[in-house]
């Protein structure tokens, strides 16, 4: 039996339990799943303290490939880049926390590893001009499009982490 009043511990806890305020999509390339740093990848998303929601091991089609970048669909590198992510399987994930897409984002470096700072997943694991390891919504818009193109509402699920209080809370 714990020690503190059942009254308490809501209040307390209260900012841990409730849900973190962004979601992002997050697409582990197949170049990333060929050169087996999946687990990597995905310990350092970990270690940063974000939650993983969602996660489908799969080979993305053509067509779902040309609906995620759309938005690229009159630049030259298009077709290139709609073939390399329907080649092989990717691991696609939808991670939740207070400001993730700008963490990610920070986190996975400038587009192209010969770019990309040390440090950064993209800086430490990548020197490729044409293929970049890992796919990251860059707006609460299109991630939100994006997560809808991969999950049904019911395959993401809501959940509070054990240290969630030593994470997210404030030390008052």
């Amino acid at each position: 039996m714990c020690s503190d009043s059942d009254e308490l511990w809501p209040k307390r806890y209260e900012h841990s339990r409730r849900r973190m305020s962004e979601r992002t999509l997050l697409i582990i390339k197949p170049d990333c799943i060929q050169r087996h740093l999946t687990g990597e990848i995905i310990g350092r998303f970990e270690r940063k303290g974000l939650k993983l929601v969602a996660a489908k091991f799969m080979q993305i089609s053509e067509e779902l490939s040309r609906q995620l970048y759309a938005v690229h669909q009159n630049k030259p590198f298009f077709e290139g880049l709609v073939k390399s992510l329907s080649s092989s399987p990717s691991l696609v994930m939808v991670w939740e926390a207070e400001g993730v897409i700008e963490m990610a984002r920070k986190m996975m470096g400038a587009t192209f590893g010969y770019d990309a700072e040390p440090g950064t997943i993209r800086g430490d694991f990548g020197c490729s001009k044409g293929y970049n390891l890992i796919h990251g919504s860059d707006s609460a818009e299109s991630a939100e499009q994006e997560i809808q193109l991969f999950f049904k509402p019911n395959e993401t699920i809501d959940y509070e982490l054990a240290d969630g209080n030593w994470l997210y809370g404030k030390n008052d």
